[in-house]
């Protein structure tokens, strides 16, 4: 006698659920379609249409374009000033001894801002336009003293670590050797 094996139980909700076919969208529905994702119904109603209409977007002025930009070119120009606080923590952090680590720092602390000094002008290049360039100047002047800042402080940390030669002591190659005025000899009576 065979056995009979008893039907295996009906798969989980979730399952089903997976492996059906997405339910049609009710076409009653009052929520308009994103931007940019048409209804995948063929005809379209009158109440899409004026919704698409509203989704246009006029074509931005001169006069706006320009704004934008300026505001974009002051962002870039102040950009170093953020930077300022977190590099002069990390160069605080890093002692004042002279190691890898330390001259590794402060090599990258004058890297990057002389050569962002160079390039000025061509960062500054996809922000010009006739209307812009009278008023560009003032941005890129900030932009090369938020620079220096930067410089400034790798050359307070340079002197912190004993670099600069600020001391007497640093120039004595150079200094002459003192005359004395009177020679005192000792006599012994």
């Amino acid at each position: 006698m065979a056995q009979q094996h008893p039907p295996p139980p009906p798969p989980p909700q979730w399952v089903i659920d997976l492996n059906s076919n997405p339910s049609p969208k009710p076409k009653s529905s009052n929520i308009a379609d994103p931007p940019g994702f048409p209804s995948s119904s063929s005809g379209t109603s009158k109440r899409s249409a004026a919704l698409q209409k509203q989704n246009i977007r006029k074509a931005a002025t001169t006069e706006e374009t320009d704004t934008l930009k300026l505001k974009k070119s002051w962002e870039l120009a102040l950009a170093p000033a953020k930077q300022l606080p977190m590099n002069a923590i990390m160069m605080y952090m890093s002692g004042n001894t002279l190691q890898i680590f330390s001259v590794m720092m402060v090599f990258m602390l004058f890297k990057n801002p002389i050569q962002a000094l160079f390039s000025t002008n061509q960062a500054f290049t996809r922000f010009e336009t006739e209307g812009t360039r009278g008023r560009l100047w003032v941005v890129k002047a900030v932009y090369v003293l938020m620079q220096l800042g930067a410089l400034g402080l790798g050359i307070w940390k340079v002197n912190g670590m004993g670099l600069l030669p600020t001391t007497r002591s640093d120039w004595l190659a150079w200094e002459t050797e003192r005359e004395p005025l009177e020679r005192v000899i000792m006599s012994f009576r």
